[in-house]
């Protein structure tokens, strides 16, 4: 009965196959990927306790707004710049960009050269915006260090 009704449905199962995995995947994505994926009030508490903030959006989108002292480095200049970065390895360091899609690379990036407490801030400054917290206006210098 069940496997007549898989050949039948065998659409809405895949589908449901699909649902799954990507469901076990959200749990222990992180856990895989080294780093860990934070809402908006872990961000504002790491932020707090003077995490490294790496905005990896494009020097435009940067001159928008960033959190804090954000150093900006693009997702793209990254792997060329990871080893000046003034960040201890052992520090914590939030990454950020637009949406939460270019800094989960990022933070792959990091972790793979060393970095042991990497943050990736889910759905990027776009999150931020909309949980009403704010957004300093951006200095001249493309890279500002904290």
């Amino acid at each position: 009965m069940f496997i007549e009704f898989v050949q039948e449905q065998m659409l809405l199962f895949v589908a449901l196959i699909v649902i799954i995995l990507m469901l076990i995947y959200t749990y222990v994505g992180d856990r895989i990927a080294g780093y860990k994926s934070v809402q908006t009030d872990e961000a504002i508490r790491l932020y707090n306790d003077d995490a490294f903030m790496l905005d990896v959006r494009t020097a435009g989108e940067f001159k928008e707004g960033a959190i804090g002292n954000a150093t900006n480095i693009s997702v793209t200049e990254l792997p060329s710049k990871i080893d000046s970065l003034k960040a201890d390895k052992s520090q914590p360091v939030l990454v950020y960009c637009l949406t939460g899609a270019r800094s989960s690379r990022a933070a792959s990036m990091l972790v793979k050269k060393g970095f042991t407490q990497v943050y990736n801030l889910a759905g990027g400054i776009n999150a931020w915006k909309s949980a009403g917290l704010p957004v300093g206006s951006v200095k001249s210098k493309k890279n500002r260090k904290k």
